[in-house]
């Protein structure tokens, strides 16, 4: 599944949650049932910088696609994290990097987040998007 198709199914599945503090709700609980990543993972290497809360991505390169793994200690921050690691993991480096998240915005995830949430959220979109730009091969 592409990035379109992985974004088509977002967009529905977020949308027919009706109220936008039900759509956090949702976040939210994704970030609980995410696996999360075991503590040798939680090292600086993989810590975003500039989110209030702790929060890791691991990036990985395998079979010329990428593929993320987060954790955060915050739940809404966790949800959003694995969110878009979902959404990017399994996907060329190509199409990662020519991609954005504005989808969440459409779907009144955004809106609802203190601005340094949304800062976070933007620092996770470019570390995956850096992370696939690195990976791209060069003739």
């Amino acid at each position: 599944m592409n990035l379109k198709d992985k974004q088509d199914a977002l967009i529905e599945e977020i949308t027919i949650i009706p109220d936008a503090y039900e759509r956090l709700g949702y976040i939210v609980d994704r970030g609980k049932k995410a696996q999360g990543l075991p503590d040798d993972l939680r090292i600086d290497t993989f810590k975003i910088e500039g989110c209030m809360s702790q929060l890791w991505v691991v990036p990985e390169f395998k079979e010329e696609k990428c593929y993320y793994r987060s954790e955060s200690d915050s739940a809404i921050v966790k949800g959003i994290a694995e969110l878009l690691c979902g959404f990017y993991s399994d996907q060329t480096p190509e199409e990662i990097a020519d991609t954005d998240a504005e989808f969440l915005a459409e779907v009144g995830i955004t809106q609802h987040l203190s601005p340094n949430r949304r800062n976070g959220l933007s620092r996770i979109v470019e570390s995956i998007q850096r992370f696939a730009r690195s990976c791209i091969a060069k003739p």
